[in-house]
């Protein structure tokens, strides 16, 4: 079977239905579809098999957090093609040859992996550099510093951040990339309609395909950062990435390189990318997370996703008011943001949340609600 036969294949059509249903089950546009849903998923591997498939219109609308954006939400049906299409090809060919530090979209990566594997950079870098320092001293015939005096968390962060990635990235020069990983025909086709179906350049927010699509165009840099540039302390969610390195002048040629870099497929860095001491600490996935002068590593919860989430607490009591919310889903909605305050240092930030919480939703029942 090959790989465009898998993706049209009537069962992993149906096991792409009951994925992209999951969380929507309540939608109109979900229910009409299960109402015929096998003729429905017959006429979808039909029109792919035969090339006749046609994406339906967007819908389009404001978000507002974590930074205004406009998200193109495609139909129902158009999301059960794209699941088949992301599980049965774009996944399993393209993640071959993506470096262990792309961390957004794949199964066992994410948010806590990325921030794991930043805590094991600083740790690295920590105590590579004592060890480093130690041997020397011994060399000297010197007995080796306490650990708190030997600044061994000193060196060099650069932060970087592509501005309005998905809205820049041009048609042209993703299908290449696209094609440097897939010789199928029949999907090629289909990736061509999906990436053709807004205008250029850019790809929308709301498609599954479109955050595969941006993972995978920058794992040329990738490759080039970690092989090239011999960075070992780099890591990278979307278009947000960092490296870390003893000297401030190698970032800065780091810098003029990725910049030249982006430059060729179309993208340029936004006004966040600087160069900063290593012991300010670096913001990267929600946390602020920073090297004591004794090698321990500190997470916290940034300001900026508390305050959010207090206002998000907000607008969900005025919402329960209107009748436009129940409180379930704004309990699932805040132990999903406690889950992720869980893995950094974020006691008080929690219990200080927490106490916003009970004072807006007093009817909760909880357990973390009573505590």
């Amino acid at each position: 079977m090959t790989e465009f036969e898998k993706v049209h294949d009537f069962t992993n059509l149906y096991a792409a239905y009951r994925k992209s249903r999951r969380g929507k089950r309540e939608k109109d546009s979900v229910a009409k579809f299960e109402a015929g849903l096998l003729e429905q998923i017959g006429i979808l591997a039909e029109q792919l098999e035969n090339r006749t498939y046609k994406m339906s219109p967007y819908h389009s609308f404001m978000v507002y957090e974590p930074k205004k954006r406009v998200v193109m939400a495609n139909s129902f049906r158009d999301k059960v093609v794209q699941h088949s299409l992301c599980d049965n090809a774009l996944e399993p060919i393209m993640q071959r040859s993506f470096i262990l530090d792309n961390y957004a979209v794949q199964v066992d990566k994410g948010t806590h992996f990325g921030l794991d594997r930043l805590r094991e950079f600083m740790r690295s870098y920590f105590f590579s550099r004592k060890a480093a320092a130690d041997e020397q001293r011994l060399a000297a015939g010197l007995a080796p510093l306490p650990t708190e005096r030997g600044n061994y968390a000193e060196g060099w962060v650069l932060k970087c951040d592509v501005g309005r990635y998905f809205y820049s990235i041009p048609h042209a020069s993703l299908k290449e990339m696209v094609r440097r990983h897939i010789s199928d025909e029949g999907i090629l086709w289909l990736v061509d309609i999906i990436i053709d179906s807004t205008d250029d350049p850019g790809i929308p927010i709301g498609n599954q395909t479109s955050q595969w699509f941006a993972i995978a165009y920058l794992n040329g840099l990738d490759h080039y950062v970690k092989e090239r540039l011999g960075i070992r302390y780099y890591g990278r969610y979307m278009d947000d990435f960092f490296l870390i390195h003893e000297s401030k002048e190698y970032l800065r040629r780091c810098r003029d390189e990725i910049i030249r870099y982006a430059g060729k497929l179309g993208l340029t860095l936004n006004s966040k990318t600087n160069i900063f001491p290593l012991r300010n600490g670096i913001d990267f996935l929600g946390f602020h997370t920073y090297l004591t002068e004794t090698g321990k590593v500190i997470r916290k919860v940034r300001k900026a996703s508390k305050e959010r989430a207090k206002r998000k607490l907000r607008g969900q009591k005025k919402a329960l008011d209107r009748g436009e919310t129940t409180l379930r889903h704004i309990e699932d909605s805040y132990q999903a943001w406690r889950n992720h305050a869980s893995h950094g240092n974020s006691y008080n930030i929690m219990r200080k949340t927490d106490a916003k919480f009970r004072k807006l939703f007093k009817e909760s029942e909880k357990a973390w609600h009573k505590t």
